[in-house]
């Protein structure tokens, strides 16, 4: 079974990333496991505690490594990923040497209220993945433009165009994680 790590970018509440990212695990492979990973209980990185990581750290690690996938669900807060997820990222990339994200498979989506969505943040967490080792998911892009009830209260994506959208870019993510992790398999990692 495969298992993706979830993360996502905003810890409000009611975020509009969060639905986003319950609607695409919907959409998604049923066999698949969805798994939410939490990010707002995570201390600030600090490098001094590589050495011994406070739990909700390591609980972190272990889930992005536990995981076949990876699913980036990001809002744009000032033309960039939010502080909250760069920092998970740097934790669960530390100690030197130790990259839990190293070689997973990622797909990369968010949704704003701006209409050109999360065009720009998108672009930066690209980077960072990019250095970090991990594939990224580059065509098809998906920048949503969320607008009041294109997620209903169940979860379901309301304007037809745009669950077909997101549809085939899910499809097209668990096409792309189902070819690294086979090859993964094939190279016995």
């Amino acid at each position: 079974m495969t298992r993706i790590a979830i993360l996502v970018g905003s810890i409000r509440a009611d975020s509009i990333n969060l639905q986003l990212a319950r609607a695409i695990a919907r959409l998604g492979p049923q066999d698949w496991t969805w798994e939410h990973v939490s990010i707002d209980d995570l201390p600030l990185y600090n490098q001094d505690e590589d050495k011994a990581m406070q739990p909700a750290a390591l609980r972190l690690k272990q889930r992005v490594e536990a995981a076949d996938g990876l699913l980036f669900v990001t809002p744009e807060y000032n033309r960039s990923i939010p502080g909250v997820l760069k920092n998970a990222i740097d934790i669960a990339s530390r100690p030197y040497g130790k990259n839990s994200f190293a070689g997973k498979p990622a797909g990369v989506i968010g949704a704003s209220i701006g209409s050109i969505g999360t065009a720009l943040a998108q672009q930066h967490l690209r980077n960072v993945l990019a250095y970090l080792d991990v594939p990224t998911l580059g065509q098809p892009e998906a920048f949503i433009h969320f607008k009041e009830g294109l997620i209903d209260a169940s979860g379901e994506i309301t304007n037809p165009g745009t669950r077909e959208f997101i549809q085939q870019w899910a499809k097209a993510y668990a096409q792309f994680v189902e070819k690294h992790v086979s090859a993964r398999a094939g190279k016995g990692a």
